[in-house]
C-alpha cells in the first residue's frame, strides 16, 4: 500500500469544487465541515480543502491546518469509498488542539461515507 498523496487523490480543478459545493450534502462540527459528492467513478477518494484567512490570518497556519487534513486523508485514503470530500475548516487549531480535529474529522467523514 503506497503512502503518497499524488494528483489522483486530490480535487484541483474549479469545476471538480463546484460540483461537490452544488450537490450540497455536507456535515459539520465545531471546527470543520465536511461537503462530499458520492461515488466519483474514479476507485478513489479525493481529497480538497478550504481555509480562509477568515480563519486564520497567517500562511503558516493555514498551512499547518492544511497539512494535519491531508495528513489524516493520506494515512487512511485505502479504506475511504470513492468519494470527493472538501474538508472546510470553520476555527483555527494548532498542534495543541489538533488531536481533537483529527477526531472530529474522522467522525465526519464517517458520517459521509
Amino acid at each position: 500500500m503506497k503512502q503518497g498523496f499524488a494528483k489522483r487523490y486530490r480535487l484541483l480543478k474549479t469545476d471538480d469544487f463546484s460540483s461537490v459545493f452544488a450537490f450540497k450534502k455536507q456535515h459539520g462540527s465545531a471546527l470543520m465541515q465536511v461537503f462530499y459528492l458520492s461515488g466519483n467513478g474514479l476507485g478513489h477518494a479525493r481529497l480538497g480543502l478550504v481555509v480562509s484567512k477568515k480563519t486564520a490570518k497567517r500562511a503558516h497556519e493555514r498551512n499547518y491546518m492544511k497539512r494535519v487534513v491531508r495528513e489524516w486523508f493520506r494515512c487512511h485514503k485505502e479504506t475511504l469509498p470513492p468519494n470527493d470530500f472538501i474538508v472546510r475548516v470553520r476555527r483555527p487549531f494548532n498542534r495543541k488542539t489538533a488531536a481533537e480535529a483529527r477526531s472530529q474529522l474522522a467522525r465526519l467523514i464517517r458520517k459521509a461515507s
